[in-house]
């Protein structure tokens, strides 16, 4: 049944509750939710993001700037990055518990797996867009390939690898939400154990992931502004 909007507007109040003073739970007999609870779960949140999001650029980005530079490994890139829209996240992470048991590493390593194709990809695509002729001068002035890399492909590609950065990063936060399924607790407990929190407990879990994700995307958005030149950032302007 469809909530009217009066109705609506009293399920976010105490979802608003639910936040910063708690209620009792729907099972009785104890009180759930609250800043204490809140902040404990978006603090395991986002450190099994960071966690997984760094092992996704440590593995991923080396080897799609070193596919880019070469120009080799197209198929690899493109593949990764159709793969990453196929994998269902929660078989993925119900296949990692099932063959090695549940856990903070195998969250992570789960996690990442789902981050690396948006990584890889833009990151071999960054490379591969920039201009050659930039890349041949630099050879001629007698660049060796670790400084091209450096000096002249990074800098111009750092928009486009931290689009894949950011796609990884939501990805990966979102997805997190299933992590009790894997033994650890995230917000997302607040949304799958509805039979404990309640509708006010799933909606505010929802509301709090979708701040987190947003309050990450414009985070990492900063990082792109200062890591992009002057120079690219007036002509992505224009």
């Amino acid at each position: 049944m469809i909530p009217t909007p009066v109705a609506a507007l009293g399920l976010f109040g105490e979802a608003f509750q639910f936040v910063f003073q708690g209620q009792e739970a729907a099972t009785g007999g104890v009180t759930v939710g609250g800043t204490g609870q809140v902040l404990d779960l978006a603090g395991k949140q986002l450190e099994v993001t960071l966690l997984a999001l760094a092992v996704s650029i440590v593995l991923a980005l080396p080897v799609g700037v070193f596919l880019g530079h070469h120009g080799k490994g197209e198929f690899v890139a493109v593949s990764a990055g159709n793969a990453g829209r196929a994998i269902p996240e929660l078989a993925l992470i119900a296949l990692m518990a099932a063959a090695v048991g549940v856990g903070l590493f195998n969250l992570v390593v789960a996690l990442a797996i789902l981050g690396i194709p948006p990584i890889l990809t833009n990151a071999f695509v960054g490379i591969r867009q920039v201009d050659r002729v930039s890349v041949e001068a630099a050879r001629g002035m007698g660049m060796t390939d670790g400084e091209i890399i450096r000096k002249v492909e990074l800098p111009l590609a750092v928009p486009t690898i931290m689009g894949g950065v950011r796609t990884s990063a939501i990805n990966i936060i979102a997805t997190a939400t299933i992590a009790p399924l894997a033994g650890i607790l995230t917000l997302g407990d607040f949304i799958i154990s509805r039979n404990v929190y309640g509708d006010a407990g799933v909606l505010a879990g929802a509301i709090l992931v979708a701040l987190m994700a947003l309050a990450l995307e414009l985070t990492l958005a900063g990082v792109q502004w200062k890591l992009t030149s002057p120079g690219l950032r007036i002509r992505r302007a224009e």
